[in-house]
């Protein structure tokens, strides 16, 4: 049975009736006629209804009324089997909303920055600088959202901070989004900029960004008006050069954001990915949804280094072209003109305040990744061999030898599974064969493809060396 069919739950009171011919919630359409067979239907279509009724020419015997039919003739408990995820929570009474709100809602229960950036420590290594502008940036912003709650007195009204970081790829971006989110305990949506399109044409309209995270949140309009949206790869909505034809998931696309990135009401289809007529519709006020822009900007190191090297002069004191060839932390110097000359408009920008840069992932950094963090990737296999009662242990020698290979891919911290599923397949392929294995030990040869790994076996001492002639054919190809 499927997960989101309704079956006569207890939690059902939680939802608004769904009108069945217009498919208007409760709250937009008013109150509902319920009829038998469990549907639902608004005082509007009902009396629109009758009057097609009045116009019918009855000339023979009376055969029954046709626009009733659908109601009666084999449709069988049609709302029952509305799926949930098309349902609407209904809205708390306006006593319920004067109480205090709970989480991360509630001002005393606000983390701090420094909270908030030491959980984000516990997960994420390296970053300082990102971390600490995020959670300045998210603090602010539930504050300016309880604010807005309170009412103030003074009349004061504090603009969103919505935030556009740049980094290449691997350095961390979702993951820094995802873990922020679970710390607060707030609703996420992440969504790719790659399938938005202009309103009309084939592809996901910009409100569905919306309508995922109103599907986070289980369809409580005001949980998600309290979430937060990421907009992955959104360097790829850039403006197209040198184009004659319409350009309609580029500049098109941030025209379209725009609304959404101010603060309106927008209308988002619940449950589907566009709008029609079988499809509820909700309004949700994205004033106090906090939006996350990221993208890797493949070539903006070019354009800043351009802007670096605007003014050159002749002379010993001159600046060299070559000067910021070489530097690591080029991507940290990026400013608004050089978004808009990589092709992000300007009333896009202006809407996200808060512009920041990750760093390029180090060897240094990729070996704490491999360790530090609570689910550290090493931790992960040595856990996979645990449940087979075998140790697991890495050289310190062989960690460094995984994250030199690791940046030689260049794909950043994603590289770091990549490298490591090469060398553990034949292990975890060979270990479960034999039950006297109690322990592997991953050395700096075996990573180099110039040796073996070292096995203990149960109730022994004695270390036992694999060389080639041990091992199966299929672990020396």
């Amino acid at each position: 049975m499927p997960e989101d069919i309704n079956n006569n739950n207890d939690n059902d009171k939680d939802y608004e009736d769904v009108c069945f011919i217009c498919r208007r919630p409760e709250s937009k359409a008013g109150k509902m006629i319920h009829i038998p067979n469990n549907i639902c239907i608004c005082s509007d279509c009902m009396q629109k209804t009758f009057n097609s009724m009045g116009n019918i020419n009855i000339t023979g015997p009376f055969q029954g009324m046709p626009y009733m039919d659908m109601f009666s003739g084999g449709v069988g408990n049609m709302q029952e089997n509305v799926p949930k995820r098309q349902k609407l929570k209904k809205k708390k009474a306006e006593t319920e909303k004067k109480k205090a709100p709970e989480g991360v809602f509630d001002i005393k229960h606000l983390p701090a920055p420094h909270i908030i950036k030491g959980k984000l420590d516990e997960y994420i290594i390296g970053q300082e600088y990102a971390k600490k502008v995020m959670s300045v940036a998210v603090y602010n912003h539930y504050k300016r959202v309880l604010t807005d709650d309170m009412d103030s007195a003074d009349g004061t009204e504090i603009e969103k901070s919505n935030m556009l970081m740049t980094g290449p790829t691997g350095c961390g971006k979702t993951y820094l989004v995802k873990t922020l989110a679970r710390i607060l305990q707030v609703p996420l949506a992440i969504t790719d900029a790659t399938s938005l399109t202009e309103a009309g044409y084939i592809g996901d309209d910009v409100e569905s960004v919306v309508s995922k995270l109103l599907a986070a949140a289980d369809n409580d309009v005001e949980k998600a008006e309290h979430g937060i949206i990421f907009i992955d790869e959104i360097d790829k909505i850039a403006k197209k050069r040198n184009t004659n034809s319409r350009d309609v998931s580029g500049e098109s696309v941030q025209q379209g954001l725009l609304k959404l990135l101010e603060g309106s009401d927008v209308e988002v289809p619940v449950g589907a990915g566009s709008k029609n007529a079988m499809v509820p519709l909700a309004t949700v006020n994205t004033r106090n949804i906090l939006f996350i822009c990221g993208g890797a900007f493949p070539n903006l190191e070019k354009i800043i280094k351009k802007r670096l090297t605007k003014q050159s002069s002749i002379g010993f004191n001159a600046e060299l072209k070559d000067k910021f060839d070489k530097d690591e932390d080029l991507l940290q110097k990026v400013t608004t003109e050089d978004l808009r000359e990589f092709g992000m408009i300007p009333e896009f920008l202006g809407r996200l305040p808060v512009v920041f840069a990750l760093q390029a992932m180090t060897e240094d950094m990729l070996v704490e990744i491999l360790t530090q963090p609570k689910n550290a990737i090493l931790k992960q296999y040595k856990k996979l061999l645990a449940l087979d009662e075998v140790d697991l242990e890495f050289e310190d020698e062989a960690i460094r030898s995984i994250a030199k290979k690791a940046i030689e891919k260049k794909t950043g911290a994603r590289a770091l599974r990549a490298v490591i599923e090469e060398f553990m397949l034949d292990i975890m392929y060979e270990i479960p064969k034999d039950d006297l294995i109690g322990r592997v030990t991953i050395t700096k040869d075996y990573i180099n493809n110039c040796g073996a790994p070292k096995i203990e076996m149960r109730g022994s001492g004695e270390a036992k060396i694999l060389t080639q002639r041990d091992l199966p054919e299929d672990v020396l190809m």
